[in-house]
């Protein structure tokens, strides 16, 4: 790791201000940061830190939405009754990510705003496109756990597993900078690399996310993630699926370079009450935008069962075993 300044603000003003005049990395957790200037990836000049504005942690309802705030850690998200019995999906999203020592520190900014984990983007002697070089060594390379949809010319997959929850719900973010604030939907936050390589998402120089809104909690919703292990790993596949005014809205994580709304399963599901077989019908509308690389067509299934799983949780029915 090279040797960098550490900057600590006391309040958002002065981070927006600091941040605002470019040079300047921005650490809350330090979780993902930390991670790639160890490896070599990342070495900023200076690092900023937000972690010590309180005024930044919260959980709260507001006129009938819920408001967290963007250093709100993923244990405290996961240990909320108001999210529990609110916005599930996110509560059991949060409350499962990485292990209980990582979600102590982690925050639901960071988790939204980290960086892809493909092993070509974090081996420090590859030079891929979103390094900055001119290949993804993915396609012709070790692509077991890379995009099954959506991918090209870079072939990762979204590393956040709280964002399909977000854009399942139709959350809303807030971000900041010094000149004022601008509402993002959830689901126009992120970007595939065709529309950018360097970035997965759309906040600019300067810009902060603050918070997260849920304008509407929907009546139902729930998250599956199917993984190689039960202790710590990341998952291979999600399935995010809420309701909001009776109309079903399924997005898929672990899957594309973006969280990714499903729309075939959303036309199969509609406003119906979910059965078993209308579960097993999206989950197979899901699968049917795969388009695999050489050694993850697997993901395809995981798919259809994650989907499938999601929404007889969601819906309260009995789980297959």
């Amino acid at each position: 790791m090279r040797p960098f300044n550490y900057l600590v603000a006391e309040n958002l003003e002065a981070a927006l201000a600091q941040y605002g005049e470019g040079g300047s990395t921005l650490k809350a957790g330090g979780i993902d940061l930390l991670d790639r200037m160890k490896e070599g990836i990342t070495a900023p000049a200076t690092v900023l830190s937000i972690d010590a504005i309180k005024d930044l942690a919260y959980i709260r309802e507001d006129g009938g939405a819920i408001r967290i705030g963007c250093l709100t850690t993923l244990a405290d998200i996961g240990r909320s009754e108001l999210l529990a019995k609110r916005a599930a999906a996110l509560h059991h999203a949060a409350g499962g990510a990485a292990t209980p020592q990582v979600r102590e520190r982690a925050t639901i900014g960071g988790n939204l705003c980290q960086r892809p984990n493909c092993w070509y983007f974090r081996h420090m002697e590859f030079e891929c496109l979103k390094k900055g070089g001119h290949t993804c060594f993915a396609p012709g390379g070790e692509n077991q756990y890379h995009a099954v949809i959506g991918g090209g010319p870079c072939f990762i997959v979204h590393p956040s597993n709280t964002a399909p929850a977000l854009v399942a719900m139709n959350a809303e973010f807030k971000v900041r900078n010094a000149k004022g604030e601008r509402t993002i939907p959830a689901a126009d936050f992120f970007v595939l690399p065709k529309e950018n390589l360097q970035k997965e998402n759309v906040l600019e120089a300067g810009e902060i996310l603050t918070e997260v809104v849920i304008p509407k909690p929907p009546q139902q919703s729930a998250v599956i993630e199917l993984r190689e292990k039960q202790s710590f790993d990341w998952p291979m596949s999600i399935a995010a699926v809420a309701r909001i005014d009776g109309k079903w809205n399924v997005c898929l994580g672990a899957s594309a370079p973006k969280p990714w709304v499903s729309q075939p399963a959303n036309a199969v599901l509609g406003s119906q009450d979910v059965t078993e077989a209308l579960a097993q019908k999206a989950g197979e509308a899901a699968a049917g935008e795969v388009a695999p690389l050489e050694d993850n067509a697997y993901k395809a299934q995981l798919i259809k069962v994650a989907v499938k799983r999601a929404l007889m949780r969601a819906a309260g029915l009995e789980m297959p075993s």
